[in-house]
């Protein structure tokens, strides 16, 4: 469906799925094949190896190069990682702090003063620096230029403005059962076991993130004989209800939502008019990252 609203507004698809980061790692997280995107740029995947760690900050920085590119041109936002969505609309929450980047602030200040700090800040980040109270005080600078180098946003609790709405699709709860399980057979089919073998060949020590990956975790115990193809597929279904369901209660509670409920056999299409209708009442949703 985000390929199809890309192809009707001349868009760029930027994914906000934390597992298609990935390379190599294409079966089993489903990702697009380069025949599948046609003329589309995509954002978002093939960032990363799987021994390599990768955070949100990391995604915000793509998330920024998507939107500088296409600055005259829409970008549509896919995937279910509740927090790639959270920062990119919102702004990071808590971001942890780094001693170095907080050192090398605090001499800039030091050695130049407020004033220059500020300078910095505004030509960094011109947009929100409009938005950050009490700008007099050093303290907020520094914290706030420590946060910009770390995530190239500021945290939530330091912007104004209400949460946008967002747009989700929601199938019946035995529907998605059903496509799950449809879901995993595919992947087999589709060679996951050779996909897995091949990774480790290259990667034998993966980042706990990507070890962990649903379809991922399972195949490496069928392919070292701790389990038979058939409890492989059953482990990967209820972990992927179990993420469905923490997804569902996540973008509750989270996020504003306007859920499409799509009917079975209903055409992509069909289901793409109806997030575009939704787009036309709310508006478009804006980032400052």
């Amino acid at each position: 469906m985000a390929q199809l609203l890309a192809e009707r507004r001349g868009a760029a698809v930027l994914s906000a799925d934390s597992m298609l980061v990935y390379r190599g790692m294409d079966i089993g997280t489903a990702k697009p094949t380069l025949a599948e995107r046609g003329g589309v740029e995509y954002f978002g995947i093939d960032l990363v190896n799987p021994d390599q760690t990768f955070n949100t900050g990391r995604w915000i920085e793509e998330a920024r190069l998507a939107l500088q590119t296409q600055r005259n041109t829409p970008v549509v936002v896919a995937g279910g990682t509740g927090l790639y969505l959270k920062a990119l609309t919102e702004g990071l929450q808590g971001t942890p702090s780094d001693p170095r980047i907080r050192e090398k602030w605090r001499r800039f200040y030091e050695e130049r003063g407020a004033a220059a700090l500020r300078h910095e800040l505004e030509s960094r980040w011109p947009d929100g620096f409009s938005r950050l109270q009490d700008v007099e005080n050093p303290r907020r600078l520094l914290r706030a230029a420590e946060q910009l180098e770390l995530s190239g946003t500021l945290p939530e609790q330091w912007r104004n403005g209400t949460r946008p709405r967002l747009v989700g699709l929601r199938y019946p709860r035995e529907v998605l059962r059903e496509r799950v399980a449809r879901r995993v057979d595919q992947m087999f089919e589709q060679g996951l076991i050779d996909e897995v073998r091949h990774l480790r060949d290259r990667f034998p020590v993966w980042s706990d993130t990507a070890a962990q990956a649903i379809g991922y975790a399972e195949t490496v115990e069928l392919l070292d004989g701790r389990c038979t193809l058939a409890e492989a597929k059953d482990r990967i279904v209820v972990r992927t209800r179990q993420l469905a369901k923490r997804q569902e209660t996540w973008f509750r509670h989270q996020a504003e939502v306007d859920w499409v409920e799509p009917v079975p056999g209903m055409p992509v299409a069909e289901i793409a008019d109806r997030v575009e209708e939704i787009w036309e009442k709310n508006g478009a949703i804006t980032s400052e990252i």
